[in-house]
């Protein structure tokens, strides 16, 4: 062997199955311990995912609607009953616009995913995700991307629905296709347009339908803290003696 070669770095790897198999041996899997819901209400939310292909989950904040949905996403992915997660949300949120964000779209998203980052690090482990992230198994994307797409073999959740406008709304739903989880995750109290909310309206059109399942957390039934608990309540009675109950009878 000449100096030179002696001294020439060996090339990387580029095949991704030699990537995934040294990953798997130099990174240790996590522990995935079964998963638990914390309450009735989280059991009943989870029980309704999977046996219904629309699921809208309403409710206050720290209910644990986003951890539930993410967690039984995250295992459907890990048994190979779906080939990939979407999360998607309106790209209006607390008076900023997706546009105004730095980046690219990715990095624009990146913060408004992070919530579902933690549960599926929690249930997959960073490494399994990061490499689904890697081979779109597992996207993020502006809920105007959804168009011209058409959902089939995954479970798709939308955060933040109370955002998204009536058109916004239908354009999303009617992407559905085959074996397709869909949840739609929001909080009637909490909007940021000024206009009609595309849930207010998905619920009102659609609650009926025996294929949709519309299932309501209250304050009392967040698990993020006590005092979170106590501020939902209080949110909850004066939204009830201001503007009375916004949510149709057949979605209570």
């Amino acid at each position: 062997m000449s100096r030179r070669d002696r001294h020439q770095k060996p090339r990387a790897s580029t095949h991704p199955f030699e990537t995934e198999n040294i990953l798997s041996l130099v990174t240790p899997s996590p522990k995935i311990y079964p998963f638990k819901y914390l309450n009735s209400p989280q059991e009943q939310y989870g029980n309704a995912i999977l046996n219904y292909p629309l699921v809208f989950g309403l409710g206050p904040a720290g209910t644990g609607k986003t951890y539930v949905c993410g967690a039984l996403a995250a295992e459907a992915l890990r048994e190979k009953r779906i080939e990939k997660i979407i999360i998607t949300r309106p790209a209006v949120e607390a008076g900023e616009s997706l546009g105004f964000l730095p980046g690219d779209k990715d990095e624009k998203y990146e913060p408004w995913l992070q919530p579902f980052r933690d549960v599926l690090h929690e249930r997959l482990g960073k490494s399994a995700v990061d490499y689904h992230v890697s081979h779109g198994k597992i996207e993020g994307a502006p809920l105007a991307y959804m168009r011209g797409r058409t959902f089939k073999n995954a479970y798709v959740i939308m955060d933040e629905a109370q955002n998204a406008t009536p058109a916004q709304m239908r354009m999303f739903l009617t992407r559905i296709g085959e074996n397709c989880t869909v949840i739609v995750n929001g909080d009637l109290d909490q909007t940021d347009l000024t206009g009609i909310s595309g849930l207010a309206e998905a619920l009102r059109i659609l609650s009926f339908i025996p294929s949709v399942k519309v299932f309501s957390f209250k304050a009392s039934d967040s698990v993020r803290s006590g005092l979170c608990r106590e501020i939902c309540e209080a949110f909850e009675q004066d939204s009830a003696n201001v503007y009375g109950n916004r949510i149709p009878a057949a979605a209570r």
